[in-house]
């Protein structure tokens, strides 16, 4: 049936921008679905590492991607099976997911799979390329971001409330290259994307950038 009809919020931005925790939470409040994009790249990642897959075999990773056997189950992230929450968050599966994200194979391979998160009554989407590419007409379109610094001191806390062991100096310098790449990239470049209200959240707490997400979605809907 077609769905679009069905509302989205498309929230993009660099990695630890936010965005995770924010859609999580608009999503809540609305009682939408909600699609982590950018888990999907770390679950490819994670089996790729897992099977000694050839990082530079594009082919062989767009396989895995395209029957990827995951599922979003409340705030887990399950493949085949396993609870891997945690496991996709480790540093290399993120800076594997991060150069495996260039190959359009890979990404063409993942397009179906998170069209088919849009579902009644809506759907928060939060990625790279949610509302440049894959809900180019969502209803709200926001492009979360964040200085490097404040980035890498958010994604430092998290490593190590989850038990990684972590160094700032390194985070600075991943965070410095994967933004690199994102931006870099042929394919869906990150960008914000057209219309996209963009909000800073350097100085921000989770519970502002929410509030300011939930009134564009407030004045988009009226």
């Amino acid at each position: 049936m077609p769905t679009s009809h069905i509302p989205v919020i498309a929230i993009d931005g660099p990695t630890a921008s936010g965005k995770g925790t924010v859609a999580h939470r608009v999503a809540d409040k609305l009682g939408y679905h909600y699609l982590d994009s950018g888990a999907l790249y770390r679950l490819t990642a994670l089996m790729a590492i897992r099977r000694g897959t050839d990082l530079a075999d594009e082919h062989a990773l767009a396989k895995l991607a395209e029957h990827l056997p995951c599922s979003f189950v409340g705030g887990d992230v399950i493949l085949s099976q396993e609870n891997v929450s945690d496991a996709i968050r480790a540093e290399e599966v993120g800076n594997t997911a991060s150069k495996i994200a260039v190959y359009p194979t890979v990404r063409h391979a993942l397009i179906g799979l998170q069209l088919g998160f849009r579902k009644a009554p809506g759907l928060v989407a939060d990625g790279r390329d949610m509302g440049s590419v894959i809900f180019p007409h969502a209803q709200v379109k926001v492009f979360l971001t964040a200085s490097v610094a404040a980035r890498a001191g958010r994604r430092y806390k998290q490593l190590i409330d989850k038990g990684f062991s972590a160094s700032m100096e390194d985070l600075l310098m991943d965070l410095q290259a994967r933004d690199d790449r994102d931006t870099q990239r042929a394919i869906a470049p990150l960008l914000p994307a057209e219309g996209a209200h963009v909000l800073d959240t350097s100085d921000m707490t989770a519970d502002e950038a929410v509030d300011a997400v939930l009134k564009w979605h407030a004045s988009a809907i009226k």
